[in-house]
């Protein structure tokens, strides 16, 4: 256990990344109760998306209400800044969340200094997701309680320096004096061990989690990760805004968009076109399961994921892996001879190709 599971009262370093439109309060409290910190992602379980701020709220109170109908373990809320009008989203999110009592919250997309002091006041534990050491070092100046070092393996929107997770965890642990939580393409107990490794105190995973009985997203997509390969995800929209996601008609099509010098608002456009669900490409590919036209975000590890378990199997296999990893490296740098890594990984993904 580290500081930081302690001042989450957290019985794992393992923390359920938020995603948007797959996170519900059936997996948030799953993760709870087997030990690690569930969150709650933007648009709280439901859709279609509203245009009602106050329909938002009361969203997310009910979420919240049953999460803790179902667990009584630490939980977290997510909360995307809003930029420009739709800022009136996260400003009622952030009153839920404090109406509610809700004690830790994770903010992202945008600057600290937006909410940090409200929430610092009404006693809430900050934690800010950033991709690079000067944002890091701006949370932290503007009395954030921990960081998620979030690198470019990520799924999702990641940062325009695209600076992968190795690169980047170990510099904002030296650089920072807060708590760091590593993220981007952890999804086994390797990883969880190479980030408390480089110095953080807990791990975020998001595409694991996504690969569960208990998430909410489409049956296509959890298949998906499990016969996703190395090469299964791209990082697209440097016009735009980066994301990685599955590879796909959607994405191919948008790269050939951007390689042929489409404007930035045609390069939009062509992201909104998409009219066979309501809530666009990402609530089709996610809950929808179109698996060819939607957005499907997963982090670039995708193609270690084999099988679709419950929350509390990934949390018990993950710190299994952890303590099997650690043991290896130190048998090493102990100079025993004896130690040899097993598996059988090879002829896994012979059988997949």
């Amino acid at each position: 256990m580290t500081p930081l599971c302690r001042s989450l009262d957290i019985d794992v370093p393992i923390i359920q990344a938020p995603m948007n439109w797959a996170t519900d309060a059936k997996l948030v409290s799953a993760v709870s109760n087997a030990g690690g910190l569930g969150v709650l992602g933007p648009n709280a379980g439901d859709e279609p998306i509203s245009t009602d701020p106050q329909r938002v709220g009361e969203r997310l109170h009910r979420q919240i209400q049953s999460i803790r109908s179902m667990t009584t373990r630490s939980f977290a809320v997510n909360v995307p800044i809003g930029r420009g009008g739709n800022r009136v989203y996260s400003d009622r999110s952030i009153e839920v969340l404090i109406e509610e009592g809700v004690k830790i919250a994770i903010i992202v997309t945008g600057s600290p200094d937006v909410y940090t002091a409200k929430l610092k006041a009404a006693g809430v534990f900050v934690i800010h997701a950033v991709a690079s050491v000067k944002h890091a070092l701006k949370a932290q100046s503007c009395g954030c309680d921990a960081v998620v070092a979030e690198g470019f393996d990520a799924g999702g929107h990641s940062g325009h320096d695209e600076i992968p997770t190795a690169s980047l965890v170990p510099q904002v642990v030296d650089a920072c004096d807060i708590p760091v939580i590593a993220a981007g393409g952890i999804v086994d107990g390797r990883g969880l061990a190479a980030g408390l490794g480089y110095g953080a105190q807990a791990v975020y995973m998001g595409t694991r989690f996504m690969a569960t009985v208990e998430c909410p997203i489409h049956d296509n997509v959890k298949q998906a990760i499990v016969a996703a390969l190395d090469n299964g995800t791209t990082s697209w929209g440097r016009s735009t805004e980066i994301a990685r996601t599955l590879k796909n008609k959607f994405t191919d099509s948008y790269r050939a968009l951007e390689l042929g010098g489409a404007t930035r608002e045609a390069l939009h456009a062509f992201i909104a076109d998409y009219n066979k669900a309501g809530g666009g490409r990402r609530v089709a590919g996610l809950r929808g399961g179109d698996l060819e036209h939607g957005e499907v975000y997963l982090g670039s590890s995708a193609g270690m994921i084999r099988d679709v378990l419950t929350c509390a199997q990934v949390i018990d296999r993950t710190m299994q892996q952890a303590r099997e990893a650690a043991a290896l490296v130190n048998s090493i740098l102990s100079d025993d001879t004896t130690a040899r890594t097993k598996t059988n990984g090879g002829a896994r993904y012979a059988a997949r190709a």
